[in-house]
């Protein structure tokens, strides 16, 4: 999508394969992100806690165990480059022009990414059917 739309369109965060492949290398610890991580530390205990679904307290908590316990989609390690890139969309979300300007683009862009255009592309790829 950023090479439909540029660099200066798209909002991309977290690791890249080659980050992923190494973390899990190296032994991927989830409680060390979360140890030093107030924030993270903070959001877990409120899903856990019943703290967003007061009705239901401990629906979540299954969802919040298995974060910390089996995070296999690195979600925790990715939590600050998150955090740091919505704050980069909260930011530009004040300046209306600019963010006008880049939904405009992100609209003109997106052509590439019709469900017809896919559906022929898996056709004449995958399936190896004229469409």
């Amino acid at each position: 999508m950023a090479e439909e739309m540029g660099d200066d369109n798209i909002f991309i965060f977290g690791m890249r394969v080659d980050d992923v492949t190494q973390l899990w290398k190296d032994g991927y610890d989830t409680r060390k992100i979360i140890a030093r991580v107030p924030s993270l530390q903070l959001a877990l205990s409120q899903i856990k806690s019943g703290f967003f679904n007061p009705g239901q307290p401990h629906k979540f908590s299954d969802f919040a165990d298995n974060l910390i316990n089996n995070d296999r989609f690195c979600v925790m390690a990715d939590y600050e480059a998150y955090v740091e890139c919505q704050e980069r969309v909260s930011n530009l979300y004040m300046d209306w022009v600019q963010w006008t300007t880049k939904c405009l683009m992100n609209i003109a862009s997106s052509g590439k990414f019709s469900s017809d255009r896919t559906i022929s592309q898996y056709a004449n790829e995958i399936w190896n059917i004229d469409a």
